[in-house]
Parts: structure tokens; sequence; C-alpha cells
């Protein structure tokens, strides 16, 4: 009976114990933020704290290839469907389609498209900065198109969040998460305060650095740093992908082509000189996007990218919008 007696008062101290471990440690294990999620830190230092515009649902529809003035084919800088909310709201309507059911602009896209109901105007190609030269490349080399329907095309989707709470976590997630996400804050808090600090390689990919007057361009706690991929690169892009662009819109013929380009998270905040953008506005009339993000962050907008994502914030979402609406209507006057 006492060893019984010793063993209750053991596995009670052992399941308290753990309970007030997890009690500390398991919301930190919460994410809101791909980055954050991806380099394990905390939503409470790295989550947006400034409200983002709100979006009508009635926007955000998506219409069918048929019924549709402008067909997007992108990532997931469209996926969300939240920049083409000014095209809509424009009276215009939107057919988006995703690269991996395109699998690419090939020799035979016009009669391919025509084929498919689509007798619209207007056809945006959308591409992130770090894979637009091989998504450009793929549509070189691509002669017939085939399309891999996805079932999530034509569902439905909801507006972004307006707000969130940093603070708010959950206890879902994994205890030995949790503790390693306490240990990068202990390590973060330690790096940070040396005089010199300036970047910190974290795993999966996830890269911190510190933003010149970052306090006035995002809202996150740990607002002198930010978060990146750290593979993103620094140097220009690659001048094949201005060339494959002049081969592809050769075979865009009687439609109208706007190619858009979204600047790596990276590239707008720490590599701000590159020249591609530049150059594609001036040879293919490409809304600059570089330009934009450049003029947003002088004016000091505060999130044009999220601090924990590698996505546009609403408010980026629909500067991007706006940029690819102005390019629409140029072109018609020209």
């Amino acid at each position: 009976m006492k060893h019984a007696r010793f063993f209750s008062i053991f596995v009670f101290a052992a399941v308290l114990g753990y309970g007030v471990v997890a009690f500390y440690f398991l919301p930190l294990a919460t994410f809101q933020g791909e980055l954050t999620r991806m380099g394990l830190l905390p939503e409470a230092l790295f989550g947006w704290t400034k409200p983002q515009p709100a979006i009508d649902i009635k926007w955000l529809q998506q219409s069918s290839m048929r019924e549709a003035d402008v067909l997007v084919i992108g990532d997931s800088f469209s996926a969300s469907r939240v920049w083409q909310t000014v095209l809509t709201q424009h009276g215009l309507k939107v057919r988006t389609e995703s690269w991996d059911s395109m699998r690419g602009i090939c020799t035979d896209f016009m009669p391919w498209v025509r084929a498919q109901g689509f007798a619209g105007k207007y056809v945006v190609l959308e591409s992130i900065e770090r894979n637009l030269v091989d998504d450009l490349g793929k549509s070189v080399a691509c002669e017939h198109m085939q399309y891999h329907p996805n079932p999530h095309t034509d569902v439905a989707v909801y507006p972004p969040a307006v707000s969130f709470d940093v603070h708010q976590g959950n206890y879902s997630g994994k205890l030995s998460t949790g503790i390693q996400t306490q240990l990068n804050v202990m390590k973060y808090e330690r790096l940070s305060s040396t005089p010199n600090f300036s970047s910190w390689l974290l795993p999966n990919d996830v890269r911190m650095a510190r933003v010149p007057n970052g306090c006035e361009l995002f809202s996150h706690t740990s607002c002198k740093d930010a978060l990146f991929l750290s593979y993103d690169k620094p140097e220009e892009v690659d001048a094949t992908a201005l060339m494959s662009i002049e081969k592809l819109n050769a075979r865009l013929k009687d439609i109208t082509p706007i190619w858009v380009f979204v600047p790596n998270k990276s590239t707008a905040y720490l590599y701000p000189d590159k020249q591609f953008w530049n150059e594609a506005e001036r040879r293919f009339h490409a809304p600059n996007l570089l330009r934009m993000t450049q003029q947003a962050i002088q004016a000091k907008t505060i999130d044009l990218y999220l601090g924990n994502n590698t996505h546009f914030s609403t408010t980026g979402y629909l500067l991007m919008g706006d940029e690819i609406f102005k390019a629409m209507q140029a072109a018609q006057i020209r």
C-alpha cells in the first residue's frame, strides 16, 4: 500500500508537471504566418498588429471561362483573389487559374483558350520573382496545352482576416515545437542585442534580417527585424526571362497579355535596385511592381508585406490590383 501511494503521488506530480509545462509552451506552437511557422518564432514577436482593410466577399466571385472578361493565370499571389477585387469593383468579370492547372502558355494556347469559351480581351500572367525564370522557361518549351483540373479552382474563397490576436495561442500543437520556439526566442534576444546584428539564418529556409527603419514599415513587436526566405537571391533576375516574354507574346495573338511579376519580399526591403522590372515595363508595358513597392515603402506603408509571411498584406494586394488595372487601361489606348 505504501509503495502504491508513493507511485500514485509520483504519477500525479508527473502529470501536474507536464500540465504546467504544456500550459506555458503549447501556445507558442500556434502560428498564423508561414515564416513564423517555418522558423519557429512566436506570433507575439512577428505577427502583424495593424488592422488591414476589409474586403466584401461579393468582389471575390469567380467567373466561368465563358463569362470572364479577364483570365488570370498565377501562383499563390493570385489564389486568394484579393488583388482581383480591384478589377471586379470596376465591373470586370475575372477567372483565376493556377500555373499548376494550366502548366504553361503553350504553342497552342490561343486556340485552346478560345475553345474553352474564353472571349475576353485580357490575360494576366502572374509569377513571383523567385519562380518567374522557370515559369517562363516551361511555357516557352511547352507545345501542347494539357489542362489539369483542380477541384479548388471554383471553390468560394473568403476575405482575408482584418486582424488577429498575436497572443492568442491554443493547446493543439506539439510540446516540442513550443519548447523549440522558446529556445529560438532566447537565442534571438541574445543575438539581436549585439550592436552589429544584421541577420540570422534559421532552420527551414528562413532568414531574419535587420531592415532600415523597420519600425516605420512593420507593425509586429520586433519591428526592427523582418523574416524572409533564405533562398531568395540578391542578384538581378536572369536576362533570359525577357527573351522568354518576347517569345510568348508572339503566341498571344488577338489578346492583350499583362505580365505581372511580384518582387520577392527580400527584393522589396533589402535589394530594391534590380532593373528587371524597369526593362519589363519598357519593353512589354508590364506593371512595375518593384517601383510600386518602393513608393509604398518611401511613403512608410506599414505591413506592405506581412511581417510573418512571404506574401503581401491586403494593403499590398490592393496596390498590386491598382497597378494591374492601370496597365489594362493603358493597353486600351495603345
